[in-house]
């Protein structure tokens, strides 16, 4: 035993040398093992390099720690910003901790990587505008760098060797729609549809968000027609399949409350039926009658379809000639806006491709209400009433649009009582980060997150809004809701007065009796390792809760001394986290508000969730006109 813990002291001394000679051969590595970044006291906005033992834990190697602390320290480093661009930063600044807690969160390491590439490519833009724009070029880039609403191309009957491919510049987002109208022909008539991400530097393959596969004539498994989803990445090969129509008995798996396979498909159907077969250039009807029962596919060869991969809020959706036929539920990291590019291919003759609903942002030199809809600059530790921070993601443009156009506009925070700010992290597509940007410089409402947007980091994105709100300004209460939801501030303002608790407060819809998910397939699970207990402590649902400043604050200096509990569900984290506030002494008052609707919208709302770029306006109109609070939609 003392011959190998005395080797391991050699080893690891080695090993120390080896870096240090590294770090001292390297200008750049004298930073990896420091703080990235000190305060300067005469100016807060300023990152400068101090020499504070940065402490990188839990990590498995020693190349990793190098590599993870390189991104940090690229992604903190000082540079030349302007007031607008350090306004978008004010919470950045204070996240540099991440990696302490990076190996509790799913994919975080990852996250900080691919960020520190993300940054990189969006400074060198920047300083490339900035360089145009001193040498007398427009700053603005032309029209068509924007991202479009809709794509389409006809008559897109040529494959190529690799098939059919169409690029979507800046991802999908909820609503989005891809439709695909063609014929399986050829031998079997067997086709797939990818939806791919960008592949990473060093890559050769893209990720596929979704694998849809088309086999007519069956597989190995069946000689019956079956529809097969899946996954893939490189670093986690195919994920499982999930067929349709399932091999399992009475599968009633759902997504966004659809069935994962429709019911029908696979069932034994006999009855006259029209059908439109597709012949050259002309479509031609025919009448068949079949007296023998047939198992029912919604694909048929030599027969025209029209398909359509809509986005939903847990998942993509497929319709076919009208009906919906499959769902298929996100998996970690695949998620809707990392789509760059739609693949098809096999045999299938394709007539059309229209890719619609799209994330895109607003022409600023065409936007009339401009200014009415900027942020008033925030001096920093300036004292606030309320202080809202609100989940959004880069490609969200026009659900940022709808917010600002909306409850953005009540009175107490155009008096500057109030303060919104959207916390957003960065994309992988350099377009999106572009227009992120652009948006953040123009607006002045976004706080920048050093992480890519993945799902599970969204518990960061709370911390930076607990950050925010006692931190760069001082809130007498902090909201956290998300970018659909409608929040009706004056009413929520007058609730929390009405109450007049100002420590100790959670207040929401608050749920005292909720147990963790033990489903592998459900997106909400947690293993017994990430919570052992059989029930959760008090916390209130996320489209809608409010804290007392003491609990924001006590979150702020538990996350930067590395004493703050990481678990990947963000509301009830924060359940959690008032839970050991609790266990120490503090007094908690737990305020349920019945109005703060989880699940849509309902008259009398304060808190109103799923209401996207139509339904804003809507409530908002009617609550201008003095109808209340009604909700859109409905008779």
């Amino acid at each position: 035993m003392k011959k190998w813990s005395g080797g391991l002291l050699i080893a690891s001394l080695f090993m120390l040398l080896v870096l240090r000679y590294g770090f001292m051969k390297n200008p750049i590595g004298e930073s990896l093992l420091l703080s990235p970044f000190s305060f300067n006291a005469s100016n807060p906005l300023e990152w400068v390099h101090a020499g504070v033992p940065f402490a990188v834990q839990n990590l498995d190697n020693v190349s990793q720690v190098v590599s993870a602390a390189t991104l940090v320290s690229h992604l903190f480093t000082w540079r030349n910003f302007s007031r607008e661009e350090k306004r978008s930063l004010y919470t950045w600044k204070h996240l540099n901790n991440l990696i302490n807690s990076s190996k509790v969160l799913p994919n975080a390491i990852e996250a900080i990587k691919e960020a520190g590439v993300a940054w990189d490519s969006l400074m060198v833009s920047v300083e490339e505008e900035k360089v145009s724009y001193k040498n007398g070029s427009s700053h603005h880039k032309t029209k068509e760098k924007l991202c479009p609403y809709f794509l389409s191309k006809m008559n897109a009957t040529e494959f190529g060797d690799t098939g059919y491919k169409l690029q979507i510049p800046c991802g999908l987002i909820q609503g989005s729609s891809i439709t695909i109208l063609g014929v399986p022909n050829g031998l079997l008539g067997n086709f797939r549809i990818d939806l791919t991400g960008t592949p990473l530097p060093g890559e050769l393959d893209p990720p596929i968000i979704l694998h849809y596969n088309v086999r007519l004539h069956g597989d190995k498994i069946t000689e019956d027609p079956v529809i097969v989803q899946n996954t893939w990445t490189i670093a986690h090969d195919w994920g499982e399949e999930e067929r349709c129509p399932s091999p399992v008995p009475d599968n009633k798996k759902k997504v966004d409350e659809l069935e994962q396979c429709n019911v029908m498909v696979g069932k034994n159907v006999s009855r006259r039926f029209i059908t439109s077969k597709y012949s050259n250039i002309s479509i031609r009807t025919s009448i068949e009658q079949r007296s023998r029962p047939r198992r029912y596919f919604p694909f048929k060869q030599g027969y025209m379809s029209v398909f359509t991969l809509r986005v939903g809020a847990e998942g993509i959706h497929m319709t076919i000639d009208g009906k919906h036929m499959t769902s298929f539920a996100y998996r970690e990291t695949l998620e809707p806006w990392l789509v760059s590019e739609v693949r098809i291919a096999g045999d299938l003759k394709l007539i059309s491709v229209l890719a619609s609903g799209l994330p895109t942002s607003e022409d600023m030199d065409h936007v009339v209400d401009l200014e009415s809809l900027k942020s008033a600059h925030l001096p920093l530790h300036k004292t606030l009433d309320f202080f809202i921070g609100v989940f959004s993601t880069a490609n969200n443009f026009n659900r940022r649009m709808a917010v600002r156009r909306t409850w953005m506009q009540y009175p107490e925070l155009q008096s500057g009582a109030v303060a919104v700010r959207f916390f957003v992290g960065l994309h992988k597509n350099q377009m999106v980060n572009e227009e992120l940007w652009n948006e953040a410089r123009t607006y002045g409402d976004i706080q920048l997150m050093p992480f890519v947007d993945y799902y599970n980091l969204i518990t960061w994105k709370t911390i930076a809004i607990c950050i925010f709100g006692t931190e760069v300004v001082s809130a007498k209460y902090v909201m956290k809701t998300d970018d659909d939801a409608f929040v009706r501030v004056d009413e929520v303002l007058a609730s929390l007065n009405k109450i007049n608790v100002t420590s100790g407060l959670l207040y929401g819809l608050i749920n005292s009796d909720s147990q963790p998910h033990r489903n592998t397939d459900s997106k909400w699970y947690i293993s017994p390792e990430e919570w052992p207990e059989e029930t959760y402590p008090p916390w209130a649902h996320g489209p809608g809760y409010v804290v007392s400043h003491d609990i924001a604050k006590s979150i702020s200096k538990r996350y930067k001394d590395g004493s703050l509990k990481m678990f990947k569900l963000e509301d009830v984290a924060m359940g959690i986290w008032i839970a050991e506030m609790k266990k120490g002494g503090l007094k908690v008052r737990y305020e349920k508000e019945e109005r703060v609707y989880n699940e849509g919208c309902k008259d009398g709302y304060i808190v109103a969730h799923y209401q996207g770029p139509r339904e804003m306006p809507c409530l908002w109109q009617k609550l201008q006109e003095g109808k209340g609070a009604k909700c859109c939609g409905e008779k």
